[in-house]
């Protein structure tokens, strides 16, 4: 019997959107992959009441979005999307082949992002990413990013052309649902593969700090890309060339209630 393809859900990280997956959705449907690419709530059109903005909410909305999707799915968090993605992860595991995180935030359970920048940012400063260049709303629970600081923080290896396109469709995000600390077990989402993709010219998820994530949540599979913090949008290509190889491997060796092996 013939089962669904792989559904890549694409999990966007804080000040954006849905958006930020267009260069790289057509690539990935192409190979036969269906995309899932929402808007999370707590950012942008669905800041909703700030408050309310946390880690559990964006998984149960995902949740929601994905009751209706068959498995297998591919779990793909880029920024402070893998930190949802984990979460999801360890939630839908029965439905999920593996997970891939761009530049993402690979975290163990019970630590924050804030957690692993604070233990590095002694020996490599740079670690403050874009924290430094936020501006917050009085009440401190939203915070925006000057044009100026998204085109020389997360888009400095794109064309003019294309950060004029990105820069304005930035969002202002809910702390709640950026300051994320996932708690996972290794009995579900520690079992799942993993795939990181590192981008090398990330000013914002530096390097240094993806590198300790690694060492800290080690295990995963990694290729490095010579990109910006965006690496979908500055190289689509090659993002699309990882994940589809990192799934063709990952579908053989996983379960068959989990994966149709014909998928791909």
């Amino acid at each position: 019997m013939h089962r669904p393809p792989i559904t890549a859900v694409l999990i966007h990280g804080a000040w954006a959107g849905g958006w930020v997956w267009d260069a790289l959705t057509p690539h990935l449907e192409e190979r036969g992959f269906r995309v899932v690419a929402p808007d999370l709530p707590g950012c942008g059109k669905r800041l909703g009441n700030p408050e309310e903005a946390s880690l559990a909410q964006c998984v149960s909305d995902l949740e929601k979005l994905l009751e209706e999707v068959p498995p297998p799915l591919f779990l793909v968090g880029h920024s402070g999307g893998g930190a949802v993605a984990t979460q999801l992860a360890e939630s839908l595991y029965e439905r999920v082949i593996g997970v891939a995180y761009l530049a993402g935030m690979m975290l163990p359970s019970g630590t924050g992002f804030s957690d692993v920048v604070t233990s590095i940012i002694a020996e490599h400063p740079e670690a403050s990413g874009i924290g430094p260049f936020l501006t917050w709303e009085a009440d401190g629970l939203v915070s925006r990013v000057p044009p100026e600081a998204i085109r020389e923080i997360f888009l400095q290896d794109v064309s003019e052309e294309t950060a004029a396109q990105a820069i304005p469709r930035f969002n202002p995000q809910a702390e709640g649902s950026r300051a994320l600390v996932p708690e996972w077990s290794e009995s579900r989402f520690g079992q799942l593969p993993r795939l990181y993709v590192e981008a090398t010219k990330d000013r914002s998820v530096v390097l240094p700090v993806q590198r300790r994530m690694q060492q800290l949540v080690p295990g995963a599979e990694v290729i490095s890309l010579n990109t910006g913090h965006v690496p979908q949008v500055a190289s689509p290509e090659a993002v699309a060339k990882a994940l589809v190889e990192f799934a063709a491997v990952t579908i053989q060796h996983v379960p068959n209630s989990r994966a149709d092996k014909s998928s791909l």
